[in-house]
């Protein structure tokens, strides 16, 4: 979640007048070698006090440029490795028509310590499930579901090329350029990005809990295929407005409901999946599997009929917006103690010397989660067994 509205920041000050260079990033804004600038970035843009959001690593400000007047969001990150590779990969991804795009970079000194800031395109269409719930009456379709789909896939096939795992992939993170009707969808927020090959698994437990995979929450190491399973997490809630696995218990996660990610366990209930296609359920399931090995790869994904032909998806009105906007107030309250779960699980990680003192660190962490209050809510995944 980077983008929206919120309080206001002071202005990063002058740093030097010249620039420093990283290595060549293939892939990110057409191949160009990103150039790190050294001069103010007030020098370029006009930063307004008006903060659009809260990214993993850092806030997100409103921004203008001088000379075009285009409006921009102004990402600031205190300089460390960790900021680097978050800048890096985002470059890299830049050159993908369904990735945020970055304008440019300045290393500056804010409140006396040396920040990068990533001058990134402004998303001013708002977050993917904002949209769904402000169509009011207008029915949300299937069609519609394997359409935004088919374009996060678009993003995450163009980071898996690279092998980059993004590994926070959830809607909070998606947004749209504007709120006209042909708007584009957008993946945002590096910060917890991470190259992965077969010598170089993943192993940090860095997750939001609504869409974490089951690998990553054991101790075994993990690749790129965590992000399928948050894809499969999204198409479950684009098709029936509610999570397949969420906490009841007043936890960001809970021990039922890590047991029923880790066991795949969720259904279709009705009367909201009474009317999605088999096809659309079929995906589900294969991105949904607990073993990453058999979890449907994002080629496949993007083979699949549901998303390459999308446009024959039947226009069937599904249940989304409606429960969607039913529960806003769930949804809104929520995103706060998710991200600071994720804020949790960074904080844990860097100052734990082992990944099983980070898992320790995790398994404290009691936050509030999805608030169940009974009646209607119960539709919510699973409540056998207690928690």
């Amino acid at each position: 979640m980077e983008q929206g509205e919120g309080e206001q920041e002071s202005q990063p000050e002058s740093h030097e007048d010249n620039k420093s260079s990283v290595k060549s990033l293939p892939g990110g804004a057409a191949h160009v070698k990103l150039e790190i600038k050294k001069h103010a970035v007030t020098d370029d843009y006009k930063l307004s006090k008006r903060v659009l959001g809260l990214g993993i690593n850092g806030k997100v400000l409103e921004c203008f440029n001088k000379q075009t007047g285009q409006k921009c969001a102004l990402k600031l990150l205190y300089d460390n490795p960790k900021a680097r590779q978050e800048v890096e990969y985002h470059w890299r991804a830049s050159g993908c028509p369904h990735i945020v795009h970055v304008l440019d970079v300045y290393e500056n000194i804010h409140h006396g310590k040396r920040c990068l800031l990533i001058v990134m395109e402004c998303m001013e269409g708002g977050e993917l499930f904002s949209r769904i719930q402000e169509r009011g009456d207008q029915a949300f379709t299937e069609r519609e579901a394997a359409e935004i789909m088919r374009d996060i896939g678009t993003a995450i096939q163009y980071l898996h090329s690279m092998n980059i795992a993004h590994r926070d992939v959830k809607p909070e993170n998606l947004l749209y350029t504007s709120k006209e009707k042909d708007t584009v969808l957008k993946l945002t927020d590096f910060g917890f990005a991470k190259e992965t090959t077969v010598q170089n698994a993943l192993q940090t437990p860095c997750y939001t809990p609504y869409y974490v995979a089951p690998e990553v929450l054991g101790p075994e190491k993990y690749d790129k295929s965590c992000d399928m399973w948050s894809l499969g997490v999204i198409t479950y809630i684009l098709l029936c407005g509610f999570p397949p696995f969420y906490s009841n218990t007043g936890q960001a996660i809970s021990p039922g409901m890590k047991r029923r990610i880790r066991m795949g366990q969720y259904g279709f209930p009705n009367p909201e999946w009474a009317e999605v296609s088999e096809e659309a359920k079929q995906l589900i399931r294969h991105l949904l599997k607990t073993d990453p090995t058999e979890r449907m790869t994002v080629s496949q994904f993007m083979n699949h009929p549901w998303i390459n032909r999308s446009m024959s998806v039947p226009p069937t009105p599904l249940h989304t917006a409606r429960v969607l906007q039913e529960d806003k107030d769930h949804w809104d309250e929520v995103k706060v103690p998710q991200l600071l779960f994720v804020l949790m699980t960074v904080e844990c990680f860097l100052q734990s010397e082992t990944i099983g003192q980070t898992k320790s660190c995790l398994q404290a962490l009691t936050l509030s989660c999805w608030p169940l209050s009974g009646g209607d809510d119960q539709r919510f995944g699973y409540h056998e067994g207690g928690l």
